[in-house]
């Protein structure tokens, strides 16, 4: 079959509205949101809903089309655009973006996979409910994406990252069948969970096409401060004053360094610094309850000052209103916009390791890159509270216009090579792509390897499902 004939076919299941092959009007669909990887495809589909979705994979399997499912196209590891060789399709979930239910009673969401991550959060607070996966790009990333990643954000510390949200999955397989596991049960000891092998796969498995989700009740009162402490040592000293003074209410517990609030600073109109003296190290806390007596902000304040007898905490600032907490996340959420900012090409690094070794992780990466790479400037932020760290580096005299500069891999093996001695992971939550394949085979086990291969296979025999992602 041509693909001329086979592009004649799929539009005769999706119709016109859901058949894009204009250059042009692709060029969303084929460059990432960084403009770091490029593609090319014959066309991009954009199914209605799981039965054309279902169709379109059938008639790729039969004639070896490969598919690269996409949703928001906002990951960073470049999973979501096809290759160069222009021989595979885009599968679009965008005109599948319904919120199908939400269940306040069984506190559960059923949304299709194109649906905006910020129209389920609305929806679920029009029912008094909170989705808690939050992240920088929530106004435009899709739950199928999120998932398919396995996303995290600022809250995992409290509610766990995607795949601890997800309940039930509909999933188109790589031959076209549907996997109907649309329910929204908190127990069900069935046999093998398969849900599992979807969520974090960035659709090499297959399709998700809908999710169950949980939502919890909505916090009815939080109290948010910018904490100025002398080190990450200091840092994680607080983190366990906070929880034992105030459990499970902490929803955010976030680390940076001078370096970066001075990037936001420097780049993000509107931002100021919320204290008078600069100080190298911070933590932006939040924390949440579904009562409002009045109580939190007073908790926080005395958790505070009990930390800054013990010399864990050298100055704080509270937000006193919407508007002063919406600006102090404003300065964390900006920093991968700022430091776009940056002509410097910068090595980016979204590594995980166990909370309790973070701060002697960062002191020995320090030393190695400094001296690897003098004068090397250093971007280290992330979610203390789960040990997941975004440690990016700017080296002197690297553009990121270079490519050589860009194709290098000295920053990052150097990186990662001391996540390998920490036991840690090099991709905490933005996944593998065609970014990290060299890496995945490097430091994964040849066990590990073998069971991925297996599963991957026994899936998608003809290996037409995101191709050249993950394995």
């Amino acid at each position: 079959m041509t693909a001329h004939t086979l592009i004649e076919r799929i539009a005769a299941i999706v119709g016109p509205q859901g058949l894009i092959t204009d250059a042009r009007d692709m060029e969303p669909y084929v460059v990432d949101w960084r403009g770091y990887y490029r593609g090319a495809s014959p066309a991009v589909v954009r199914p209605a809903d799981t039965a054309q979705v279902a169709a379109v994979v059938k008639l790729c399997a039969e004639t070896r089309t490969a598919i690269v499912p996409q949703g928001g196209n906002t990951g960073m590891c470049g999973a979501s655009v096809p290759h160069a060789n222009g021989r595979e399709i885009v599968l679009s979930l965008a005109r599948m973006g319904r919120v199908l239910e939400v269940d306040a009673l069984n506190n559960t969401a059923t949304v299709e996979a194109g649906c905006v991550l910020v129209n389920l959060q609305q929806a679920a607070a029009e029912q008094d409910r909170l989705f808690p996966l939050s992240l920088g790009a929530e106004g435009s990333c899709q739950i199928g994406g999120n998932l398919s990643t396995n996303a995290g954000g600022v809250n995992v510390l409290r509610y766990g990252n995607a795949r601890d949200l997800v309940l039930g999955l509909e999933v188109v397989l790589p031959d076209g069948r549907i996997w109907n596991g649309l329910r929204g049960l908190r127990k069900d000891n069935t046999g093998y969970d398969l849900k599992h092998l979807f969520v974090g796969a960035e659709g090499t498995l297959g399709i998700i096409t809908a999710a169950v989700l949980k939502i919890f009740p909505r916090p009815k009162s939080t109290a948010i401060a910018w904490t100025a402490v002398p080190h990450p040592e200091a840092a994680l000293e607080l983190l366990s004053v906070l929880r034992q003074r105030c459990g499970d209410r902490i929803s955010a517990f976030e680390l940076l360094s001078r370096n970066c609030l001075e990037l936001v600073l420097r780049h993000i109109p509107g931002t100021r610094d919320p204290l008078p003296v600069a100080y190298d190290w911070y933590v932006l806390t939040e924390l949440s309850d579904t009562e409002d007596n009045g109580t939190l902000r007073e908790e926080l304040e005395q958790s505070l000052a009990a930390a800054m007898e013990r010399d864990l905490v050298t100055d704080a600032v509270f937000a006193e209103n919407q508007t002063q907490a919406q600006a102090l996340w404003r300065i964390r959420e900006s920093i991968p916009e700022a430091a776009r900012a940056e002509t410097g090409m910068l090595y980016r690094h979204d590594i995980a390791i166990a909370v309790s070794q973070v701060p002697a992780f960062i002191r020995e990466a320090s030393t190695e890159l400094v001296r690897h790479f003098p004068g090397a400037h250093i971007i280290c932020f992330g979610h203390l509270g789960d040990g997941n760290l975004h440690y990016n580096t700017f080296v002197a005299g690297r553009n990121r216009d270079d490519a050589a500069a860009r194709d290098a891999h000295d920053v990052t093996e150097v990186v990662y090579d001391l996540v390998q001695r920490y036991q840690g992971s090099f991709s905490a939550e933005h996944g593998i792509g065609m970014y990290k394949v060299e890496e995945l085979r490097q430091y994964k086990s040849t066990v590990e390897m073998e069971l991925m291969r297996t599963v991957k296979h026994a899936l998608d025999p003809l290996g037409i499902m995101n191709p050249g992602k993950v394995l």
